[in-house]
């Protein structure tokens, strides 16, 4: 009995042995398979570590005034990119650079000595070991010398007549290595813009054999209407700029590339977050040596949003006309060596949209030596100026709103004597007593002395000492402020100046401020200044772009509105409105009642203007300065206005530094100032003709239908 039960024990345990081999077996035998068989191409799939996606640059948005013409554009072209793996190595990317250069023609022009050294090296490897010493050989072995020491022992050594030795066609190899080095790993990086068709074609048909190597199309800004508002605009880097240093960290946080075009000034930096567009993402899977072995498109990308401007590119263009044609005519005139420029501005006194903002200056050209005007739109918002009388509108205000002065104060105007200086007087004698409305009608500088030292809290004796409070200059120029003086306005564009303020606190100096010959302005700051009194007290902030709106496929098209910017209240001044309705009256006596300082200009002008002129005597700080031991004294011409005066639609403030030396000469900020008013209102008048025409058009078709 107990060996019966041996025998099947022993049975069954075989049994259990047996099937533990057999399934050995096949488990060695599934190992075999999956190693020998299947081993590569499991090897591949373990390699494949990484999903690199990249971003692949869009064209940006365009650029319209407020009618819809296009100002900035984008023009496509052929273009030639390489795209460099991680683990892609010199000799790799050479072998490839001569291969496209026998298809390409590449400019070497950028072609530096030392890019030429390293090519050489690379090329002559055994040459390149016998510019070493055997002494400078121990120091490497020894250690006491490196690789870097080494390269850069044998850059110094390559002679020039080594380098003459290089061919054309090594030139244009260098180029192309150039900029296949200059580029970010799985990045697209342009090699050459603007390819021919025949150039566009070999390389399409080759590039099986130029790993890295695409045929794609690029984009550029265009400007049609250039050189109009250049300067405004600004500008964007090339891919060889890429991201600016200063602010790489920024752009690399917000998914961009090294090598992308951003803006780099005003406008197409202002507005980058919006022109820059949606880029497309492209997805590389790569192996642990950085090789792309497939790529995955993720999203298309879509161009940048459009900006709508305010600016009236046909009421532009046409400023800036009548600014070259009477600077022209001005420098004809005696003592005008130092006038070089000339701005005109341009806004909506309710809504602050600017409609024009033209600069101009005069520059030698330094080829022919003549003299040639440029665009400086962008003076603006970036220089400043003493502007004389026009800012006597806010000397009245800050008067009656500190009791100064009241509605029915008068001054005769006699000139004003301080003990130990120069008497200070108006323009011309004989100006008579005056209230504030005719005092700004005349100009009178007497009036504008009187109220200061009222302000000043001073008492003013014929030739004996003036006392007035340092706090008077705090309390103009907070209430300047208000109007937009003397401080930034806002305007959406960057590296806007507030201007320059005075040092000095003496009273006559209160007394020069208080008649614009102390602290500087920019003729934007005016415009915003004349437009606070125009619409009754709002400072309204100056905006260049109107809307932004969404991109579309068809490049005929607008597309629709994504964003307006409505009209923005920076704030209400400090005063009663009867006092504002005043200035308003002073104002349109300066332009329409005989005696104004601008009735010889305006007064026969049917759109109603009202205004102030402005003369500053100032001292030249322009870009002839290093030229003379001390700075020449000039007058700088201003004129603000605003039209119709009982119901402004628009607002104007022009400014002619530097105009002329001595005490009298020709008044181009008049001449300037009715030229832009009248086209202002007959290129009005013209579309309203042309658009009741198109509507006498549309009711003769609907009725011929019927």
């Amino acid at each position: 009995m107990g060996k019966k039960k041996k025998k099947q024990v022993s049975l069954r345990l075989n049994l259990v042995f047996f099937t533990v081999f057999v399934l050995f077996s096949m488990l060695i035998l599934r190992l075999g398979i999956v190693q020998i068989v299947y081993g590569e191409d499991y090897k591949r799939e373990i390699e494949r570590t990484e999903d690199i996606t990249v971003n692949s640059p869009v064209p940006r948005g365009k650029m319209y005034d407020r009618n819809m013409t296009t100002i900035v554009d984008n023009s496509a072209s052929n273009a030639i990119t390489y795209t460099k793996s991680q683990g892609t190595g010199t000799a790799e990317m050479i072998e490839v650079a001569e291969k496209l250069a026998a298809l390409i023609h590449k400019d070497v022009k950028d072609v530096r000595e030392r890019d030429k050294k390293d090519y050489w090296l690379f090329r002559n490897p055994e040459l390149a070991e016998e510019k070493i010493t055997e002494e400078e050989w121990d120091l490497f072995y020894e250690e006491e010398l490196d690789n870097t020491d080494i390269y850069n022992l044998q850059l110094e050594r390559i002679t020039e007549k080594e380098l003459n030795e290089l061919t054309d066609k090594d030139m244009e190899i260098i180029a192309i290595f150039r900029e296949f080095s200059g580029g970010y790993a799985l990045t697209p990086q342009i090699v050459k813009k603007n390819v021919t068709a025949a150039e566009y074609a070999a390389v399409s048909e080759n590039l099986e054999q130029l790993p890295g190597v695409d045929t794609t199309t690029d984009w550029d800004r265009e400007y049609p209407l250039e050189p109009t508002l250049a300067t405004v605009l600004g500008g964007i880097t090339d891919s060889n700029e890429g991201l600016p240093r200063e602010r790489l960290e920024y752009y690399l946080s917000r998914d961009y590339s090294r090598n992308d075009r951003v803006g780099k000034s005003y406008l197409e930096h202002q507005y980058e977050d919006v022109l820059h567009g949606q880029k497309a993402k492209v997805k590389n899977i790569t192996d642990k040596a950085g090789n792309v072995l497939d790529t995955e498109i993720i999203t298309e990308g879509e161009r940048g949003k459009d900006l709508v401007l305010s600016i009236d590119m046909d009421l532009q263009i046409a400023v800036e006309k009548i600014i070259e044609e009477e600077l022209s005519k001005a420098k004809q005139q005696p003592r005008t060596r130092l006038l070089d420029r000339a701005f005109v501005v341009l806004m909506d006194p309710f809504t602050g949209e600017v409609l024009t903002m033209a600069g101009k200056q005069i520059v030698k050209d330094e080829e022919t030596g003549a003299n040639t005007m440029r665009d400086f739109a962008l003076g603006n918002i970036t220089t400043s100026y003493t502007v004389g009388s026009a800012v006597k509108g806010a000397t009245v205000l800050t008067g009656l709103n500190t009791g100064a002065i009241s509605p029915g104060t008068t001054f005769h105007d006699t000139p004003i004597v301080i003990k130990g200086t120069k008497p200070k007087s108006s323009w011309r004698a004989g100006l008579g007593t005056l209230d504030y409305k005719n005092a700004l009608k005349v100009s009178s500088n007497v009036f504008m002395y009187r109220t200061a030292i009222n302000v000043g809290g001073g008492v003013y004796q014929y030739n004996q000492p003036l006392s007035i409070s340092p706090k008077a200059f705090d309390t103009f120029r907070n209430s300047f402020a208000q109007y937009g003086l003397g401080v930034r306005t806002g305007i959406d564009l960057p590296n806007e100046m507030a201007g320059f303020k005075g040092i000095d606190r003496g009273p006559g100096l209160l007394l020069d401020f208080a008649i614009g010959q102390y602290d500087t302005y920019t003729t934007m700051q005016l415009a915003q200044y004349v437009s606070t009194i125009a619409n009754g007290g709002n400072r309204i902030k100056p905006q260049i772009v109107r809307e932004i709106r969404e991109p579309v496929m068809n490049n005929e098209e607008i597309g629709p509105v994504l964003k307006t910017f409505e009209p923005v209240v920076l704030n209400k001044i400090d005063a009663e409105p009867s006092w504002i309705s005043g200035v308003q009256e002073g104002f349109r006596r300066v332009m329409q009642v005989s005696g104004g300082t601008a009735y010889g200009s305006f007064g026969s002008a049917k759109y109603k203007p009202a205004g102030k002129t402005g003369t500053a005597q100032a001292f030249y700080d322009g870009p002839e300065r290093s030229k003379f031991k001390e700075a020449p004294p000039v007058m700088n011409l201003s004129l603000v206005g605003y039209a119709p005066y009982n119901n402004p639609e628009v607002a104007m403030a022009v400014m002619v530094p530097w105009a002329y030396e001595g005490n009298s000469g020709h008044s181009a900020n008049s001449a300037i100032g009715r030229r832009v008013l009248d086209t202002y209102f007959e290129l009005k008048e013209k579309r309203l003709e042309k658009q009741t025409d198109k509507e006498d058009e549309s009711t003769e078709e609907e009725a011929s239908d019927e």
